[in-house]
C-alpha cells in the first residue's frame, strides 16, 4: 500500500487545490469527500470512489476494509498531511477522492407519478445550500433543483453542512428558463414562495404534483418566477420582519405538502 507522509508531495498539492478551489475541481472532474458518514453515503448514492486516503491512527485498516471495496485505491497518509486535507475541526481520519455526477435536467428520473419536487433559485452561501439539501432528504422530496447556481455542488462546505446529503438527494441544475419549460412539459404546478400578489401557503393543494420554489433572503425570487408561478405564496409572518432563512422556508413549505400526503 502506498504511504504519502509529506505535504509538499504534487499529488497531494492537488489535493489542497481540489478542497479549495471549485476551478480545479471542474478541471480535474474530482472532488474530495471527507468523514466516514459523507463516504458511506457516497457510495449509497452510486459515487464512484477514485481513491481513499488514511490517517492510521485514527482510522484503522480493519475499518477501511469494511468501508471500501479492493477496486478502490487506497494510501496512509501522515498526520501533518491528514491535517492539511481535513476540512473539519471533528477529524475521523478519512477521505476520499470521487467522481462528481452529472446534474443536468435531461438526466432527471422521476420515479413517482406525483412528484414533490425543491427548487431553490441562485442560492449563494454554501451552508443554505447544505441545510436545504438536508431538509430535501429528511423530507424525501423526489428532485432538487439549483437554478442559475452561484457554487458547484462539491464544495466541501455544501458537503460538510448537508451532512452528505448532497449525495442522497437526485439534483439537477439549470436556467431558470430551462426549469420552467422543464416543469410545464411535465405538467408540474408551480407554487413561488414570493411577497407580492401571494396567498398564505397553506391555503393550497400539495396533494398532486408540485414544485415549490424559494429565493434567496436578499432578493427573493426573479420576476420570471413569479410570472410563470401557478400561484405565488407566502408565509405569514408575525414579527418586524418580512423573511426568514430560505433552508427554514422551504423546510415549512415541504413539510405542509408532506402533512397534506399524510406522510408524516
Amino acid at each position: 500500500m502506498k504511504e504519502i507522509t509529506s505535504t509538499q508531495n504534487p499529488y497531494i498539492k492537488e489535493l489542497v487545490l481540489l478542497k479549495d478551489k471549485s476551478r480545479a475541481r471542474k478541471k480535474s472532474g474530482l472532488f474530495l469527500i471527507e468523514g466516514t458518514r459523507e463516504i458511506d453515503l457516497a457510495l449509497k448514492g452510486g459515487y464512484d470512489l477514485d481513491t481513499i486516503l488514511f490517517y492510521a491512527e485514527l482510522f484503522s485498516e480493519e475499518q477501511l476494509h469494511k468501508l471500501a471495496t479492493a477496486a478502490i485505491k487506497r494510501i496512509e497518509i501522515s498526520k501533518d498531511v491528514y491535517q492539511k486535507l481535513a476540512h473539519r475541526d471533528t477529524t475521523e481520519g478519512i477521505l476520499a477522492i470521487a467522481k462528481p455526477k452529472l446534474h443536468a435536467l435531461d438526466s432527471v428520473i422521476l420515479r413517482t407519478e406525483n412528484p414533490l419536487i425543491l427548487i431553490a433559485e441562485a442560492p449563494e452561501k454554501p451552508g443554505n445550500i447544505g441545510a436545504l439539501l438536508r431538509t430535501a432528504d429528511a423530507a424525501n422530496v423526489d428532485l432538487v433543483i439549483i437554478a442559475n447556481p452561484k457554487t458547484d455542488l462539491y464544495n466541501p462546505n455544501i458537503i460538510r453542512s448537508s451532512v452528505g446529503c448532497v449525495f442522497t438527494n437526485q439534483i439537477a441544475t439549470g436556467t431558470t428558463t430551462q426549469i420552467i419549460q422543464f416543469l410545464k412539459d411535465k405538467q408540474i404546478p408551480i407554487y413561488c414562495a414570493a411577497l407580492q400578489a401571494s396567498v398564505a401557503y397553506y391555503t393550497q393543494d400539495y396533494t398532486k404534483p408540485t414544485a415549490l420554489v424559494v429565493g434567496t433572503e436578499a432578493t427573493g425570487l426573479s420576476q420570471e418566477w413569479r410570472d410563470a408561478a401557478t400561484q405565488n405564496i407566502i408565509i405569514p409572518m408575525q414579527g418586524e420582519i418580512d423573511s426568514m432563512n430560505v433552508s427554514v422556508a422551504a423546510g415549512i413549505l415541504i413539510f405542509e405538502a408532506k402533512r397534506q400526503r399524510n406522510f408524516l
